[in-house]
């Protein structure tokens, strides 16, 4: 099962997670995730507006951007979020598993 992240924000539900198709969709835009360490004052806001497709894909990149400014603990929602984006690329290129 994905990894996902929920919190509230001004009353409101919010469930973060990372699917293949928003992975890809985020890759066709440019996101690149080895990007990270070079450029992080564009790739971490864009990785923490990617989390949003799957389940908040209308949500204001304004509201997005508020969110992410009171969000404590960055250094570790960093972490969570790029471990989340690998999930689906991980589930990609696994072997599968062999009949026994």
């Amino acid at each position: 099962m994905a990894k996902q992240l929920k919190f509230t924000f001004k009353d409101k539900e919010y469930v973060l997670e990372f699917t293949r198709r928003t992975v890809t969709e985020m890759e066709k835009k440019g996101f690149v995730a080895a990007e990270v360490e070079n450029k992080p004052m564009s790739t971490l806001p864009a990785l923490f507006e990617g989390a949003f497709l799957a389940h908040h894909r209308f949500e204001k990149k304004e509201v997005i951007n508020e969110i992410f400014s009171h969000m404590t603990n960055k250094e570790e929602l960093i972490g969570k979020l790029a471990e989340m984006y690998n999930e689906p690329i991980m589930a990609l290129v696994e072997e599968p598993e062999r009949p026994v």
